[in-house]
């Protein structure tokens, strides 16, 4: 008999707590056992844990907005920057792994995005943050890039000596490394530093004021989406603390489009000496509106790549890259 009744008081508490719904519980109590096993599946949760920090806005002008995030926890594979345009249609902005910060550009003055920041690894979404942020006014200021010289007074101005960073931070001649119908390469150097960011701003085909922002790390970019044979005045910032402490400047002519398909103006009689081969082109993410590839080299290096294809509207794009890179992102 006390067999018997021990074995009914050790099914009570197991009957009980799986009949009684989980929301009976608030969450400042201490959770029982069966419920930490549930939740830490092994088959769906990574090995080590990865964690998103909250996300920050660290810049907004009229047209683009800067944030910035920590991984406390991790690492990432990669991450994704989701939000909708001025439209309402869904954009996506692929992220290195190893980036804290990214700045989004095309948008709308005095307008309110929500963004989306997910955190992948193996190809899964691990961890979302999110943050609404509203862009700035236009202003006038703002909105008008410098198309001519600027005056001798323009940058003491924007950074005054009292404001500036105890380290002195330089920019070196801002050169051209190649240039096509569609796209202009541009390289510089950073003789005395280093500055946090760049800024690269232009003026369109149609008189458009264009904003590129680029890593601080970076020495080096290619300005898509060009007209051919059209002069173009590029003005790079070297940015710290928020605040513009240098510039360089050059003109730039794209070239005339050829009238032979650009997908065959690299013959074989043209390669270098030394065996350089290409390993398979992957597709690493798909969007609406971007592709991300990855490649490998199994030998030799490459000065560079180019990339080419054929837009919506048939027309011949070119898109220079590093021959350090092993993946580029076609927006």
């Amino acid at each position: 008999q006390m067999d018997i009744l021990m074995a009914k008081l050790i099914a009570i508490p197991i009957q009980t707590a799986t009949a009684v719904p989980e929301d009976l519980f608030p969450h400042s109590e201490e959770p029982r056992s069966e419920d930490i096993l549930s939740e830490l599946l092994p088959s769906e949760a990574p090995p080590a844990r990865a964690v998103l920090e909250e996300l920050r806005v660290s810049s907004v002008t009229p047209s683009s907005v800067g944030l910035q995030w920590s991984v406390p926890e991790g690492p990432f594979d990669s991450f994704m920057l989701q939000y909708r345009d001025a439209h309402g249609q869904p954009q996506a902005l692929p992220i290195d792994g190893g980036s804290r910060s990214v700045t989004v550009p095309g948008l709308s003055p005095s307008r309110r995005y929500r963004f989306h920041l997910y955190g992948l690894r193996g190809g899964k979404r691990i961890d979302r943050v999110s943050i609404d942020v509203n862009t700035a006014e236009a202003k006038r200021e703002e909105a008008a890039l410098p198309s001519e010289e600027p005056q001798p007074g323009d940058l003491p101005t924007k950074a005054p000596l009292s404001e500036s960073p105890p380290t002195r931070a330089v920019l070196g001649e801002l050169r051209v490394s190649s240039v096509t119908p569609s796209s202009v390469g541009l390289q510089w150097s950073v003789p005395e530093g280093p500055f946090d960011s760049f800024m690269l701003q232009y003026r369109d085909a149609h008189g458009q004021p264009q904003a590129l922002p680029i890593d601080g790390g970076s020495r080096s970019v290619t300005v898509p989406g060009l007209s051919p044979s059209h002069r173009y005045r590029f003005h790079l910032y070297g940015l710290r603390g928020g605040k513009r402490i240098d510039r360089v400047s050059i003109d730039v002519n794209t070239e005339e489009p050829q009238p032979e398909d650009p997908l065959t103006e690299a013959p074989p009689s043209q390669a270098p000496p030394a065996r350089a081969v290409l390993g398979e082109l992957r597709v690493s993410s798909v969007t609406p509106s971007s592709v991300g590839l990855q490649w490998s080299v199994p030998e030799d290096p490459f000065d560079s790549f180019m990339l080419q294809y054929r837009d919506a509207q048939g027309q011949p794009q070119a898109l220079p890259i590093d021959g350090g890179s092993r993946s580029v992102t076609v927006p």
